[in-house]
């Protein structure tokens, strides 16, 4: 996989941070930053996948309706539902 450079602005604080990890994990700044990258962008990626498999079902009509989910919320609050 060939690689491209990206440049962002960030304070000085974090970039001390991020040197600090990379001295403490024995890696380069550059690595702190791709695998935090790569950790956020898979972690995105996923919520987006459960959002849009979500909305799918609603389309679907699988969804609950919120008047019946109140309705079994309140009856397990009074203690008259189910448990």
């Amino acid at each position: 996989m060939s690689q491209t450079s990206i440049t962002i602005r960030t304070d000085s604080e974090l970039v001390g941070k991020v040197a600090a990890l990379a001295v403490a994990m024995d890696r380069t700044r550059n690595w702190v930053v791709e695998d935090a990258l790569r950790q956020y962008v898979e972690s995105q990626a996923w919520q987006v996948e459960g959002v849009k498999d979500a909305m799918g079902s609603l389309d679907r009509g699988e969804g609950i309706d919120h008047e019946a989910v109140m309705a079994e919320m309140d009856a397990l609050l009074t203690g008259q539902g189910a448990a």
